[in-house]
């Protein structure tokens, strides 16, 4: 059915893309030279979950092994953040972005300011790690000082710079965006732990039967409405002037897709940066701190399910879904695309009313994929407690990454469809060619 050519660059697409998800699974079990890997391993089994799973999660379990990755792609996503709200208030960076070679300057300058804040970060980790005792009084780290903070800092940088680059690889020669990947292995490899856990508490009688069943159909019925949130658009008529060439006429009346869900999964996965931040540097203050009561209940307030937590979760979400879209969904380019290509949307002016038009239809699908995210985010863990690890925010990105590698797949295998179906009948390669 289809052309052994083609079906051998699919295979190696997606060969290459699981070989480099597997070496980067591997360098996340390495940990940071110095760390005593029983004694953390213990210091986090009996502090629990809640703000450490999710950041454990994101990062695919390397935080609680402190592994050389433990800092995950996250920093390269803020900085790619910065840059892109820099790039709506600065026009300078704004002309780069839209130029070729301004674009590679802008992301020549992201790696620059990746690396600074993972050596910011990097550094700070490996202090607060300094301090951390397993529940048998063992140090996490044993030799602690400054060159074990020096060591980690470079270290987790180049991890952090070493999954950038596999990304930009598996984005150049695999299915999908590497980035959107890597975050996506990080949280597939956690669900066989997260069934054992499961197993493990209902035998010992924690946890019930009905409970396990009320996470299952949480977890499917979340995951239908994430595929076909995901999978919605709205479509903008765009009538494009009528010309003929070759016989043919070109033009007519087309549509503009816009996604339901425009911010996509970025809204969560900042907000839930933005949550993790005050709650893991509470963690690591010391008891001895006269600070420390005052942020235990700032951690307990943003524990995942607690009101707070849940408040200034939806309300983060919000903001960064109407601050995010934009950036998604560039309105005031894509009206001056239309207006160069001689196409209008029926009833409006080409030009700023385009734009306003966009605009409010922007605005109206962001506020929907707004309360789309806040429900999907907040709703299941309400429902099932904090008793699973797998909250929307992961199975929102489970679900819209797959979605998009088997959309590539099916786009790549029907593009060699109608190749086939050209070829047979005769049109173009080979002598016998009709023109």
């Amino acid at each position: 059915m289809f052309a052994h050519g083609k079906l051998e660059e699919l295979k190696r697409k997606v060969l290459f893309t699981f070989l480099l998800l597997v070496v980067y699974r591997m360098a996340a079990q390495v940990p940071v030279p110095g760390v005593n890997a029983a004694a953390i391993q213990a210091y986090f089994s009996d502090s629990g979950g809640g703000i450490f799973d999710l950041i454990n999660t994101f990062s695919g379990g390397a935080f609680k092994r402190f592994s050389v990755l433990a800092l995950g792609i996250m920093p390269y996503i803020t900085t790619s953040i910065i840059f892109s709200l820099l790039g709506e208030v600065i026009p300078q960076i704004q002309e780069l972005q839209e130029d070729a070679e301004g674009h590679k300057k802008i992301q020549k300058w992201t790696r620059y300011a990746t690396v600074i804040l993972c050596s910011v970060q990097g550094y700070g980790m490996a202090a607060v790690f300094e301090n951390i005792k397993s529940p048998g009084g063992i140090p996490v780290i044993p030799d602690p000082g400054m060159l074990f903070r020096i060591t980690s800092m470079i270290t987790l940088t180049a991890g952090t710079m070493f999954l950038l680059w596999l990304g930009e690889r598996i984005t150049e020669y695999g299915l999908e965006n590497g980035v959107s990947l890597i975050i996506f292995a990080g949280i597939a490899v956690e669900l066989p732990s997260e069934i054992i856990q499961k197993l493990t508490l209902y035998r010992s009688g924690e946890l019930q039967g009905f409970d396990i069943l009320l996470i299952f159909l949480v977890i499917v019925a979340a995951f239908y409405v994430v595929a076909y949130i995901e999978k919605s658009f709205r479509s903008v008529p765009v009538q494009y002037a009528k010309k003929v060439v070759h016989n043919r006429v070109y033009g007519g009346t087309q549509t503009l897709p816009v996604r339901v869900d425009t911010g996509g999964v970025m809204p969560p996965i900042l907000a839930s940066s933005l949550l993790a931040a005050p709650a893991t540097f509470a963690s690591f203050v010391s008891n001895e701190n006269p600070l420390k009561p005052y942020l235990d209940t700032i951690q307990q307030s943003l524990y995942p399910g607690q009101l707070l937590f849940n408040i200034v979760f939806a309300a983060l979400i919000v903001y960064m879904t109407f601050f995010y879209a934009p950036i998604q969904f560039k309105t005031k380019k894509i009206s001056e695309m239309l207006q160069k290509n001689s196409a209008f949307v029926p009833g409006i002016r080409p030009g700023a009313k385009t734009k306003e038009h966009l605009d409010f239809i922007l605005f109206r699908l962001s506020f929907f994929g707004a309360l789309f995210l806040v429900v999907v985010c907040i709703l299941p863990t309400m429902i099932t407690g904090t008793q699973t690890r797998f909250g929307g925010t992961a199975m929102l990105i489970l679900v819209s990454v797959s979605i998009r590698v088997m959309m590539n797949v099916q786009s790549f295998l029907y593009a060699e469809q109608y190749q086939t179906a050209y070829k047979a009948k005769g049109k173009y390669s080979g002598s016998n060619r009709r023109f």
